[in-house]
């Protein structure tokens, strides 16, 4: 069950600032169980969705991610911070509560049509998820669905993603 993952999933306090709790999934990958289990829960989500890609955002996406992409027989895709993919990118400019990121894709990871599986380990506010589709939807892909291990649902990150099949496995209502 989903509220079973919670209990491998660490708090951190005041991390990465005072005030936030941090939701980390790394004592989660320490358990072989847990990841079968989170894998296996991940896969229920997405199995019948013809997945042609999977894109995984950096970094912890691209744990789950692969894992997902080769158990939907699909091929994986990353989207990074700049200047750490080699070939031709794409990028996109979003905004943050404070300031703005960017993150890239290769611009040949998708051809037009295809169908992609977006994955990210945790879904705050969104806007990273939201830019990621953009880029995905840039090159051609359909985002059939947009999948998070844990979701911070005070931050209302679900609403910005309200266009597409979002799913969390383990939510906390706690966040500021």
């Amino acid at each position: 069950m989903a509220h079973d993952l919670k209990k491998y999933i660490r708090e951190v306090q005041d991390f990465p600032k005072k005030g936030i709790s941090f939701k980390d999934v790394t004592t989660l990958l320490k358990e072989p169980e847990a990841i079968n289990e989170t894998l296996k829960q991940l896969l229920a989500f997405a199995k019948d969705l013809n997945v042609t890609k999977v894109v995984g955002i950096e970094s912890r996406g691209f744990i789950f991610g692969a894992m997902l992409a080769e158990k939907l027989n699909a091929g994986f895709i990353p989207i990074r911070k700049p200047g750490k993919l080699p070939a031709e990118t794409e990028s996109i400019t979003y905004a943050l509560e404070y300031g703005t990121d960017t993150i890239e894709i290769h611009k040949d990871a998708i051809k037009i049509g295809e169908r992609v599986l977006l994955h990210d380990d945790l879904l705050a506010t969104g806007g990273t998820a939201k830019a990621a589709a953009k880029l995905i939807e840039r090159l051609g892909g359909e985002v059939v669905q947009i999948s998070f291990v844990v979701e911070l649902t005070a931050l209302k990150g679900r609403e910005k993603l309200k266009n597409y099949d979002v799913r969390s496995l383990v939510e906390y209502e706690d966040e500021e």
